[in-house]
């Protein structure tokens, strides 16, 4: 028999009531192992019926907890140190997983010696690939998303828990944290999607410029050149510039 490997999901949630069960059935009807499944919840404390809806699934979750906390890094973090499987996904409370989504991640963790890897996952279009040759002047070395990233938690524990410092990014800063530090990651067949994101969360309602800000904010802290870093910035701000006159005529 294949073995399986044990996987950790954690799921961040606020005022989450009308999509969280579906993200959490995407965990439950995974065609994979049951006991080789482990879903942990970190709600901020909802004040509509997100809790609830957790507690109708109560016996199907391995630790769920509702407090006030200081942002979805925060509370990522609360559930990467409750973890004990030998890969950990994050899974956002409004998007959910394909049914065969564990056995490709099993399968690519087995096959290949790899420290993360990242499934194509469906948005508004399908979104796939990982670039880490083009990290320094590229922003985007993974469109696919959290929604397909898994990480071994041995790794996780060697490179830390997310950058509270970015509000917004901190994905962004632990990749670049694995890759300055020489871990492997891979991303799979582009047919192989882990599952679908949603068209309104936070990265999507996120303003370009609050999200470049930050984007050349993580690159100084992974020392990168400031005065690159500069050049890079006037660059896109020029190009974006151009672009916005040329759709205007």
């Amino acid at each position: 028999m294949k073995k399986r490997l044990k996987i950790s999901i954690i799921t961040v949630s606020l005022n989450s009531g009308s999509k969280i069960e579906r993200s959490i059935k995407s965990v439950i009807n995974q065609n994979y192992t049951k006991n080789k499944i482990e879903h942990i919840i970190i709600d901020g404390k909802s004040s509509d019926n997100t809790v609830n809806i957790i507690k109708k699934y109560n016996n199907k979750i391995k630790h769920w907890e509702s407090h006030k906390d200081k942002g979805i890094y925060y509370a990522m973090n609360k559930g990467i140190k409750l973890c004990s499987g030998e890969i950990i996904g994050i899974l956002n409370s409004d998007d959910y997983y394909y049914p065969n989504t564990f056995n490709i991640v099993n399968n690519y963790f087995l096959k290949h010696k790899i420290d993360f890897l990242f499934g194509s996952v469906q948005h508004k279009k399908l979104y796939h690939g990982f670039y880490p040759k083009k990290i320094w002047y590229k922003l985007n070395i993974y469109p696919s998303h959290s929604v397909g990233f898994f990480i071994k938690r041995t790794v996780q524990q060697k490179i830390g828990l997310y950058n509270t410092n970015f509000r917004f990014s901190s994905d962004r800063d632990l990749l670049y944290r694995l890759i300055r530090s020489k871990f492997i990651g891979m991303a799979t067949n582009k047919n192989e999607i882990f599952g679908k994101f949603a068209v309104d969360g936070l990265s999507s309602r996120l303003p370009y410029y609050t999200r470049l800000i930050e984007e050349i904010r993580i690159r100084a802290n992974n020392k990168q050149s400031k005065i690159y870093l500069f050049f890079l910035f006037f660059t896109i701000i020029t190009h974006k510039a151009i672009m916005f006159f040329i759709n205007k005529k």
